[in-house]
């Protein structure tokens, strides 16, 4: 379980007639980095406290529109390192384990758009925290649900800014994820998530309720491997919003229908469990059908231990 931990990809540039407006963080930005998730995201594991690490690094090179057509050469670079804490208690509720995460993402940005502007920011970026409750059906299927929360806690913020850390507005994430693991056989996964984000204060802009899935789907070899593929699946479900009279991106929100997103991705993945209890993964993931979007390529790194 895992909130979007950190990339927040500040590429909300339009092309209106021939002239680029850049709407601060708003457009084509997520709580949750897409794909993040790799095999064992259903798994809550037994009581104790464990540390994961996440690195991650996003290259674009365009952006999308809302017919999917190229509306903007950019050269975005987004690298992020998030640590992620769990506590899972001793705790039962509803017959599940009780637990609790937390992490905090370190983000580098850098944007160029072509024959236009370009900028550059590092430091920290929105935390996300929530409980989760696990259950374990049988000895290969595992299932975990739960609700995260985004805190607008990045370093720093101004809405006239090309990009920014974090989104400086607060999402609410409802959560199910399911696993199927079998050591020398199938292995599946699926997390599911749904995306309330508040206003933006600083902006006067909500963006619309989200849904969305990070997935998996391997075979394990029997001797700490898994071999497959994965990636993401997204769906912007309502409408962006400007609540203020007079703000400057409700005209283009609406000749956007809305400035809804779309998105799917999908790319080798890999994961070794060892005997100690430590765990590492890998996954390279190529994006398409992008709508309203930066389009490109991510690649993650995640590593497991009990602590």
């Amino acid at each position: 379980m895992f909130k979007r931990a950190p990339l927040h990809l500040a590429t909300s540039l339009l092309l209106a007639t021939s002239t680029w407006q850049a709407q601060a963080t708003e457009g084509g930005i997520s709580s949750w980095p897409m794909g993040i998730e790799l095999y064992g995201m259903g798994i809550l594991p037994p009581p104790g406290t464990y540390g994961q690490l996440f690195v991650g690094n996003y290259l674009a090179d365009s952006l999308r529109d809302n017919s999917g057509d190229k509306a903007a050469d950019i050269d975005l670079r987004v690298t992020t390192l998030v640590p992620r804490f769990v506590w899972v208690t001793e705790q039962k509720v509803f017959g599940g384990d009780l637990g609790f995460h937390a992490l905090l993402p370190l983000n580098d940005m850098r944007l160029n758009v072509k024959g236009g502007p370009h900028d550059h920011k590092r430091g920290i970026g929105d935390a996300h925290l929530g409980p989760v409750i696990g259950f374990h059906p049988t000895d290969k299927l595992h299932i975990a649900t739960g609700v995260d929360f985004v805190l607008p806690t990045a370093s720093e913020y101004d809405k006239d800014d090309l990009i920014n850390l974090g989104n400086h507005y607060y999402t609410v994430q409802g959560v199910l994820a399911m696993t199927y693991l079998d050591p020398a056989g199938l292995n599946a996964d699926v997390r599911l998530m749904y995306d309330y984000n508040f206003e933006n204060k600083a902006t006067d802009y909500q963006s619309g309720r989200e849904l969305h899935a990070d997935y998996t789907l391997g075979w394990g070899l029997g001797n700490g491997w898994v071999l497959g593929v994965g990636g993401h699946a997204y769906q912007q479900v309502s409408d962006d919003k400007c609540s203020a009279g007079d703000c400057a991106a409700a005209a283009l929100v609406e000749a956007s229908d809305g400035n809804r997103g779309r998105s799917f991705s999908i790319g080798p993945a890999v994961q070794y469990s060892s005997k100690q209890g430590w765990m590492f993964s890998a996954k390279w993931q190529d994006e398409s059908g992008v709508r309203n979007r930066a389009e490109g390529q991510t690649y993650w790194f995640k590593f497991t231990t009990p602590l």
